[in-house]
Formats: C-alpha cells, sequence, structure tokens
C-alpha cells in the first residue's frame, strides 16, 4: 500500500514539475517526492520538518487549516506566514473520497505557476489516493472488530477465532514484538485511525467500566459501576527492553482523550496467543495510574509493584474490618491510616505529610484501632488494612 501512495505522489511531481507530499488529515507525512533540485529555495523548514519528523507543528496545521483546506474540494493556495514557520507559497491539493477529506497533498507555489489542466491532472490523481486511504480505513475499521472480539471474548473457540482473523489481517506484523494500550476513559464519539497513532498495528474502543461519580478512593461511598469506553491499541516494538514507541502513542492519544484520562502498557510480548494477558495488565496499569496519580498518567506493568497482585484480585466487598472506615464520615482517619502505612508506620514522617501534630496523629490512629477491630502493632493486621485501603482507591 505504501508503494502505491508514493507511485502516485511521483506522478503529482512529475505532473506539476515540483516535489509533492502527501499527508494525511492529522497531519501525518504518509509519503513524499524526491527534491532534486539545486535550488535551495526549493525547500523550507516546514517541509523539511514534516519530512523528518514525519508531522507538522499545530501552529503550521492551524495556518493551514484557516484556508478552508478541509471544507476545499479544489486546489486551494496558501500564502506564506513566517511568523507559523511557513517562509514559502504553498498549493494544497484536498484529498477526498465521497465528500469526506482523508488527506492533503501539498506542493510549493512557484513561477511558472501550475497551470489549470495540470493542477486538474494532479487533483485526479489525489481523487484516486482518496480511494486507496478509504480503503485502507475501511480494513483498519473491519481489523478493529477482530481485536475488539479477542479482547473481549473469554479463552476458548470465540477467542481462538479471533486471534485467527488478528493474525491473518495482520500478516507478517501478527508474530512481532508488541506492548498493548489501554487509554481511559476514551470519550471520542470516533476512534482514531492506525494511520495517525505512531506505531500502532490496529486499534478498537472496548467497554469500561468505572465507579461512579469520579475516581474511588478510601473514604469514598459505594456506588454502581457505570459504563463507558477504553481505547485499546497494539504497538509494534523493535526491542522488548525499550517501550518508547507505546509511551509515545499513549501520550499523543491523551490529549485527544480529555481531562482525566490515563494509560496503562502491558509487558512487551512476541505474537498474539497471550493478548488477553496482556490486555489484563493494561487494564489494571490504566486502574493503578488512576488511583495512585504518583504512577500515572501513563503507567506501565512491569513498575506496578504491589499493584500487580491487587488488581489481580476479582472485584469484591470491602473486608468487614474496614467497611466502617472506608464510609465518607470516616473519609479522614482513612487518608490518615493510608499515609501511616505508606511510610512504613513512622509517626514523624507521617506526621509531617499530613501537616498535623504527632500527638493528633496518635488520636487518628486509635480512632482507626477502635473502628476496625484491628492492632496496627501487628504486621498482619497493617498488611489487611493497607491492602484493603488501595483496593478501594481500584
Amino acid at each position: 500500500m505504501k508503494g502505491d501512495y508514493q507511485e502516485l505522489v511521483d506522478e503529482i511531481s512529475a505532473l506539476l514539475g515540483a516535489p509533492a507530499t502527501l499527508e494525511n488529515r492529522d497531519f501525518g507525512l504518509i509519503a513524499f517526492g524526491a527534491h532534486d533540485s539545486d535550488d535551495d529555495t526549493a525547500m523550507d523548514p516546514v517541509r523539511t520538518r514534516s519530512i523528518l519528523t514525519r508531522k507538522s507543528t499545530p501552529a503550521v496545521r492551524a495556518w493551514f487549516e484557516g484556508f478552508g483546506i478541509t471544507r476545499a474540494t479544489g486546489p486551494v493556495r496558501i500564502p506564506a506566514a513566517p511568523d507559523a514557520g511557513v517562509f514559502r507559497d504553498r498549493i494544497c491539493l484536498p484529498v477526498r473520497h465521497r465528500g469526506v477529506v482523508l488527506g492533503y497533498v501539498w506542493l510549493l507555489d512557484a513561477e511558472p505557476a501550475p497551470t489549470h489542466a495540470q493542477l486538474t491532472a494532479a487533483m485526479e490523481v489525489a481523487t484516486r489516493i482518496g480511494g486507496l486511504l478509504a480503503d485502507e480505513e475501511r480494513a483498519g475499521a473491519d481489523l478493529s472488530r477482530e481485536l475488539r472480539a479477542a479482547l473481549t471474548a473469554e479463552r476458548g473457540w470465540q477467542y481462538d477465532m479471533a486471534l485467527t482473523a488478528l493474525r491473518s489481517a495482520l500478516g507478517a506484523d501478527a508474530e512481532g514484538l508488541h506492548a498493548l494500550v489501554c487509554l481511559a476513559p476514551w470519550s471520542d464519539e470516533d476512534s482514531p485511525s492506525s494511520r495517525t497513532v505512531p506505531g500502532a498495528a490496529v486499534l478498537c474502543t472496548v467497554p469500561w467500566r468505572a465507579p461512579a461519580g469520579g475516581e474511588p478512593g478510601p473514604g469514598a461511598a459505594a456506588g454502581a459501576a457505570s459504563t463507558g469506553r477504553a481505547l485499546a491499541v497494539l504497538v509494534r516494538l523493535r526491542a522488548a527492553d525499550n517501550l518508547a514507541p507505546a509511551v509515545t502513542a499513549a501520550e499523543r492519544l491523551r490529549g485527544a482523550a480529555g481531562e482525566g484520562a490515563v494509560t496503562g502498557i502491558a509487558s512487551p510480548r512476541r505474537g498474539l496467543a497471550d493478548l488477553d494477558v496482556s490486555w489484563r495488565e493494561a487494564t489494571a496499569a490504566a486502574r493503578t495510574a488512576s488511583a495512585q496519580p504518583h504512577l500515572g498518567p501513563v503507567a506501565e506493568w512491569a513498575t506496578l509493584g504491589p499493584y500487580r497482585l491487587l488488581t489481580a484480585l476479582p472485584p469484591a466487598e470491602p473486608d468487614p474490618a474496614v467497611r466502617t472506615l472506608l464510609t465518607p464520615a470516616h473519609h479522614e482517619l482513612a487518608r490518615t491510616a493510608e499515609v501511616f502505612l505508606d511510610n512504613a508506620g513512622q509517626a514523624g514522617r507521617t506526621a509531617t505529610a499530613l501537616g498535623i501534630h504527632r500527638q493528633t496523629l496518635y488520636y487518628r490512629l486509635s480512632r482507626v484501632e477502635q473502628l476496625t477491630g484491628l492492632d496496627l502493632d501487628a504486621g498482619e493486621d497493617r498488611l489487611l488494612l493497607h491492602m484493603a485501603l488501595k483496593a478501594a482507591r481500584l
């Protein structure tokens, strides 16, 4: 497919006598024509940056979109804007399919300007590019359904069928090294295309259950879970010890997800056999990032520590010993107990962290013991209380 885009971009470059650049509708680079001129002015910083980094800056994008390229059906001439980093006039050929803009072909405007006949011929090529992009998006949507089926199915024949279809669609990529990413909550109406997410092999939305009323935690009232959506992204990796591509994809998507979104990244795996295990890790990491901000907003499964065990536990009512402590009326006592246990029972550090006097701390801890019936000098009682408080956040 990539070779097809390159051939079509080269065809436009030949028609107009200038190197062309093809970007998707999110200004991600797809292909570019060779620059073989001795005239250095045939290149400018925007085109160079687009080729080297495979994307344009927000300022450049805003300048171009201000000329109506998302609505245009024919060539659009755009003047230079040095303040935005655009030092040369440009011609934009919108790439559309059935009225929907899917990308843009860019050329630097120069003398002599292309004729009407040349631009008409170039727009016909752009239409062919639009057909290819539309086919690719449809294929990606179908692939999303297969990924969703694999992530939501129990192990058995349905899971095996979903993996078989996914392997067939991904081809050689299926046996490569991947990391699965969970972004939650995902509020956009439509999933992004895998082409717009760096390193993504396939992505989809899946149901996501979150406690009603926001982030759970000690002292929060128990409530029914609300159902939303999460975004699952299978990201290609080059090495098992380098999760940078997954982190980059996660950071880019968080910008589109809205306030409060968190991301979990599973351990790298080769092939798709344990995709369900990866999804459990990714969702556990996302839950932990939400519960413990210091581990997020992008949390890796390998760095979760005790939360690897806590998130593996099935959902359950709070332990009877701590049920009263976890009611809203005792929020401050629950917080005090958690900070005390987080600081390994060191009173001085706990009092400093909470900004209270030691005597106040001792009084609160005695109230915790009265409410729970636990002895904070006993190791197992401390363990039970600490686990219960952390589990409540999840």
